[in-house]
C-alpha cells in the first residue's frame, strides 16, 4: 500500500512582482519542481518527502497557481521562467537540477535557453512549445471550455485567473525551433504512452536539442506520468549522469 507523505510546510519568499510559495525538503544537491498548468506543488508532496530526500528539493507555486500571490493580466511562460530565475536568485542557487511536468516542462525547455549557467540536468515531461503540439481533440475540448469561460465572466463570474491560465495552453511558449538547436543543458525528455501531446512533437523537441535523452514512459498517461515508478528512476538515473 502507498504511504501517506508528511505535508511540508509552505514558505513564502517575496519576488520583484510575485510572492512565491513553495515547499523546501531533503539535502544534497538543489533540484527545483514545477507543476503543470491548473496545479501546485502538492503534486510533489512524494518526490520531497520520500523519493528524492537525497536531494535539496523546492517546489515552487507558479505565479497564479496554488499559494502563490501576484497582480497579473496576463500569464505567459517567459515571467514563469523569469520567476524561477528570480526565485534562485533570491535565495542565492547558483547550480541546481530542474525537473518540469507538463506547463512545468514547457518553462524548463526556455529556462535551458534563458539560464544555461543555472542548470546541471534538467528533465522536462510531456513538453510542447506549439499550441498545436497537443493533440487536436485535447485542443478542441480547451478552446471549447475556454470559450465558455469567457462568456462566463462577461456575465460577472470571477474566474480571470482560470482563463489566463488556459491562454497559456492556447499559446505556444515562446521558443523557436532554431533556440531549441542552440540549447546545450544536458536534457531529458519524458513522455506518457498515452498523451495529450502528439508523440511526433515530442520526438521532434528531442530532436532538435543537441544531445538530449528521450524516453516513453509505459502503462500510463499524462495525468499519471509522475506517479510511475519508471518515471522516478528515470529522473533519479539522468541526475546522477551529473555527477
Amino acid at each position: 500500500m502507498k504511504s501517506t507523505p508528511r505535508q511540508l510546510p509552505t514558505r513564502y519568499l517575496a519576488l520583484p512582482t510575485l510572492r512565491v510559495a513553495y515547499c523546501e525538503a531533503g539535502s544534497g544537491a538543489n533540484l527545483i519542481l514545477l507543476h503543470g498548468n491548473s496545479e501546485n506543488k502538492a503534486i510533489f508532496k512524494q518526490y520531497q518527502a520520500e523519493y528524492f530526500t537525497d536531494y535539496h528539493t523546492y517546489a515552487l507555486d507558479s505565479r497564479g497557481h496554488g499559494q502563490s500571490r501576484s497582480v497579473d493580466r496576463a500569464y505567459s511562460i517567459a515571467q514563469y521562467c523569469q520567476d524561477v530565475i528570480d526565485f534562485c536568485q533570491a535565495r542565492g542557487i547558483r547550480k541546481t537540477h530542474l525537473v518540469g511536468y507538463s506547463d512545468g516542462g514547457n518553462i524548463a525547455l526556455l529556462l535551458a535557453k534563458n539560464a544555461p549557467q543555472l542548470f546541471e540536468r534538467i528533465v522536462s515531461i510531456s513538453p510542447n512549445y506549439l499550441a498545436s503540439g497537443s493533440e487536436e481533440r485535447f485542443l478542441q475540448a480547451i478552446t471549447r471550455r475556454y470559450e465558455r469561460m469567457k462568456r462566463w465572466n462577461r456575465w460577472g463570474w470571477p474566474n480571470r485567473k482560470k482563463i489566463m491560465r488556459y491562454e497559456l495552453m492556447l499559446n505556444d511558449i515562446g521558443i523557436s525551433s532554431e533556440e531549441l538547436k542552440g540549447i546545450r543543458t544536458g536534457m531529458k525528455i519524458l513522455y506518457a504512452e498515452r498523451e495529450m501531446i502528439k508523440e511526433a512533437h515530442i520526438l521532434e523537441i528531442a530532436a532538435l536539442i543537441p544531445h538530449s535523452e528521450l524516453q516513453k514512459i509505459k502503462g500510463c498517461h499524462h495525468l499519471n506520468i509522475l506517479e510511475q515508478p519508471e518515471t522516478v528512476a528515470a529522473i533519479r538515473a539522468y541526475l546522477k549522469t551529473a555527477s
